[in-house]
This record gives structure tokens, C-alpha cells and sequence, in this order.
């Protein structure tokens, strides 16, 4: 079952946003491979095998999560901003958590500016999206919309 494994890795490395779909339905086939076992389980994962090949390909949030892991590594860290710290319990407040904190589901578009990294990297962007998709390319509008409103502000 080690092709099962890499296939997996594939579908969230190499193909990512290019076909999120694929993303479960390799988890699907590689499961239903398990429950059937072999000679059956080979064609589930025929079906998973076809489509990673032929998917388009991005490794956006792989890179992303790699750059970010990257930061912490070398100690580009910091506090979490008060405002978006947890303020559920007593006591919260007198510390400062939660205070000033956007909903952004209030907000048009479920989304408002405001602090979310640390000071030491509140302006690092992680995430660079490739038009690979027609899914990617809607992130990838999202994102130009919320660099703009974010230099608005």
C-alpha cells in the first residue's frame, strides 16, 4: 500500500488547487483500495492514478506552508495580536484579548481588514496563487480583492 501513500502525497502536493477535487476523491479511492484489498482494489485506484495525471498541477499551499515553517525556523515569530486572541473566559478582558476584534462574517464579503500575524511578520504573504485552475484563478481574484482593500486601509 505504499502507492496508496504517494498517491495521497500527489493529490496534495503536486496537483493541490490545480484540482481540489481530486484531493478526496484519492482519499476515497485509496480508501475504498483498503477496504477491498487486492486484486478488486486496483480499480479505485486506476480511477485516482487517471486523473492525478492528467489533473492541472499547483504546489501553492505546499510552498506556502513551507515559507511559513521557514519563518518559524529562523525565529521570525511573535505574539499573537491582542485583538484576535481568545476571549471566551474570565478574565479575558482585563488582559486585553478579544478587544477591538471584527467578526468578519458582519463584513461584506465575510471578510474585514485587520491584524491577524504577529508584528514581527504582519506583512509576510505566504500564499501566491497560479492561475493553473479555474478554482485556483478564483482564489486568486479573492486575494487581488482583499491586497486592495487591505491598501485602502
Amino acid at each position: 500500500m505504499i502507492a496508496c501513500r504517494r498517491l495521497l502525497v500527489i493529490a496534495y502536493e503536486d496537483i493541490g488547487l490545480g484540482n481540489p477535487q481530486a484531493m478526496e476523491r484519492t482519499l476515497a479511492a485509496v480508501t475504498t483500495a483498503e477496504k477491498l484489498g487486492l486484486p478488486e482494489g486496483r480499480i479505485p485506484l486506476s480511477y485516482a492514478v487517471a486523473e492525478l495525471a492528467l489533473s492541472p498541477k499547483s504546489n501553492t499551499t505546499y510552498r506556502a506552508i513551507n515559507q511559513a515553517m521557514q519563518d518559524v525556523q529562523h525565529g521570525r515569530i511573535g505574539p499573537v495580536p491582542e485583538h484576535i486572541r481568545d476571549s471566551h473566559y474570565s478574565g479575558a478582558e482585563k488582559l486585553g484579548h478579544g478587544i477591538g476584534y471584527k467578526y468578519p462574517h458582519d463584513y461584506d464579503g465575510s471578510w474585514v481588514y485587520q491584524q491577524y500575524l504577529p508584528d514581527a511578520i504582519k506583512d509576510r504573504e505566504y500564499f501566491h496563487p497560479k492561475a493553473n485552475s479555474k478554482y485556483e484563478e478564483a482564489l486568486e481574484q479573492l486575494y487581488k480583492n482583499i491586497r486592495q482593500h487591505s491598501a485602502e486601509k
